[in-house]
């Protein structure tokens, strides 16, 4: 990886590493507790309130993250071994774009929820086009880390580093085009609202609080994402072995500290219990509840599952998320 150098020295100390430092145990380990526990929690939050589209992504995100701070933990022993070096670097670049995934899938539920109408993109197509811009984004990741972590030449190792970057840049394009379309919407919706009132659906969304707490959290989660693709471009950007790479504090906090906000937003602000329309139960759980409420009686619990009366128009009834 650096000057033929395999293992800890007096002629290959760390600071001929392509990171220049032994990785913090403590920092790492944490990290590795906390997306191994994050990990476990979306996978039973995941199954109890059936958001099995959701789940997956974050189950991802967390057991990516997780493998990769075991790699880093490795490195702390011998900065210059390949496994722990190979395993960090491919792990830790692709795993937040699965924290993206689970943003994404969000935005169709919304639109639904307030009035596909207001979209100037059929709602169903979101995930599709989303989802489909993150895959080639973390692929092109991949392919990147694992070119960059087995090259034997500096032009592959070059060509892998541009392509991580290639992916990351793609990343932020998508992540940007989301807030665009997001914000779009909600002007819409508000413009709407001058106009012709909130379905009963809308309303009683609109005026709870976990639902506010969820769009808070998604918000969060996406803005802690995009600093993160922004330092990991940059630090790419110089090449290997270059100062901004070469800094441990920065890669804690622009890396490791933004996606455990993110993750944590994600989980504690679970749409199974603050947006129960992106759990498959909305959708499989049909019974009436009386008609004789209006808009401005209804409550969220009228909106959990098992209630009808006060979908929104348009309204499909697929939520598999």
């Amino acid at each position: 990886m650096s000057n033929n150098c395999t293992e800890l020295s007096v002629e290959c100390p760390a600071e001929l590493s392509v990171y220049g430092y032994l990785p913090s145990v403590p920092a790492n380990a944490f990290f590795l507790g906390f997306f191994a526990l994050f990990g476990l929690l979306n996978l039973g939050l995941g199954i109890r309130y059936k958001t099995w589209s959701y789940m997956v992504a974050l189950c991802l995100g967390c057991l990516t993250e997780a493998i990769g701070y075991v790699g880093r933990i490795i490195m702390h022993s011998n900065p210059f071994a390949d496994s722990g070096f190979i395993t960090q670097i491919c792990c830790l670049i692709i795993a937040p774009a699965f924290n993206s995934a689970a943003i994404y899938l969000t935005l169709k539920h919304v639109a639904l929820c307030f009035g596909p109408q207001y979209s100037f993109i059929k709602p169903r197509f979101y995930t599709y086009i989303f989802i489909c811009a993150d895959f080639l984004s973390l692929l092109l990741q991949a392919i990147g880390g694992a070119m960059a972590s087995t090259a034997d030449t500096q032009d592959q190792q070059d060509l892998g580093d541009n392509l991580m970057m290639a992916g990351i840049a793609w990343q932020v394009a998508a992540l940007t085009f989301f807030a665009v379309t997001a914000i779009v919407y909600v002007l819409r919706v508000k413009r709407g609202m001058r106009h012709t009132p909130l379905s009963a659906e809308a309303a009683a969304t609109l005026k709870d609080t976990k639902f506010r707490l969820f769009a808070l959290g998604v918000v969060t989660a996406w803005f802690t994402i995009f600093i993160r693709c922004v330092y990991r471009i940059v630090e790419m950007a110089g090449g290997w072995r270059n100062d901004i790479m070469q800094n441990e504090t920065g890669f804690i906090v622009l890396e490791g500290v933004m996606i455990v906000i993110a993750t944590a937003c994600q989980t504690i602000f679970h749409p199974g219990f603050c947006f129960p329309r992106l759990s498959s139960k909305w959708s499989s759980e049909w019974s009436q509840v009386p008609t004789t409420k209006t808009s401005q009686d209804v409550s969220m619990e009228d909106l959990r599952p098992g209630n009808t009366a006060y979908r929104s128009p348009g309204y499909d009834g697929s939520a598999n998320a």
